[in-house]
């Protein structure tokens, strides 16, 4: 698959401000790693700048272990070290100044938490791509998709379809498509499906299933690179279902690097992230 200029060229002329700024609320004391995959990836697929929001009991440690390009926006937690709802203000005037929003990996399920996505996810009007526990507090809350002012990447694997959308497992994995579809047409959304070849459809005229990729994938924190790589795509200015179904092969597409070199089983998600740079010279 041959990408758009724009993710392969840059002017002699060029500054960050030029590839997007992301900010990614991720991340809680049990699941510091889901955010750092993450943000790993949307640098290493173009973003200009990110910025991780992020329980502030976990900065110092972050800190540590982080590359140093990333930037940490520590925020206010609950006692289980998650985002606190009390972030709000905080969140809300950061994104003033950011492109693009990544919600979700390695969130947690605390119940503040989750009243924060919602009010988040409803509010901003930049575009979005949600993931992992951010879905899951949006099961019974569905309507909030209506309140987006922008684009929304929705990036579930079947289970979690199945709790979003309230339809039975045995259904989502029968009818993909169809249910995919549905769903992206219903909340007008961007719908990712993953899994064995990941579908990507805007439930009208666009309809994406991506043949890039391998079983080794299937390892913690994928899921979390594919977000990173979205949002940077998101980030470079393209539409978002074009986003995500470049961002879905050019994933895939690093996995297969990754096996090549690490095998399938021996693979893990940060190997994936250092072949992005490969796969994207191979799509040039």
């Amino acid at each position: 698959m041959r990408l758009p200029a724009r993710l392969l060229q840059r002017k002699v002329d060029s500054h960050k401000g030029d590839y997007g700024h992301i900010l990614i609320l991720a991340g809680s004391n049990r699941y510091s790693g889901a955010a750092l995959l993450c943000a790993k990836a949307a640098f290493r697929s173009g973003a200009g700048l990110v910025t991780l929001g992020i329980p502030k009991s976990i900065n110092t440690a972050l800190i540590r272990r982080k590359p140093e390009e990333i930037i940490t926006l520590p925020l206010p937690e609950t006692k289980e070290g998650t985002l606190s709802l009390s972030a709000f203000p905080k969140i809300t005037a950061f994104l003033e100044n950011s492109d693009v929003l990544i919600i979700g990996p390695g969130l947690g399920r605390n119940s503040s938490t989750a009243a924060l996505t919602r009010r988040i996810i409803s509010g901003t009007k930049v575009p979005a791509v949600i993931d992992a526990d951010a879905l899951n507090a949006l099961g019974n809350y569905r309507s909030l998709f209506g309140l987006r002012g922008g684009p929304t990447v929705l990036t579930p694997h079947q289970k979690e379809m199945s709790r979003l959308f309230d339809i039975k497992m045995s259904v989502v994995k029968n009818n993909r498509k169809l249910v995919a579809k549905k769903c992206a047409r219903d909340y007008n959304n961007i719908i990712v499906l993953k899994g064995h070849n990941t579908l990507v459809t805007d439930g009208l005229k666009n309809f994406y299933i991506n043949r890039s990729g391998n079983p080794g994938m299937a390892t913690a924190g994928s899921g979390d690179v594919l977000c990173g790589i979205v949002g940077a795509f998101l980030s470079q200015g393209l539409e978002a279902f074009e986003a995500a179904k470049y961002a879905v092969y050019v994933h895939g597409l690093a996995g297969d690097l990754a096996a090549r070199d690490k095998t399938q089983i021996g693979m893990i998600a940060s190997d994936i992230i250092e072949r992005i740079p490969e796969a994207l010279k191979k799509c040039s």
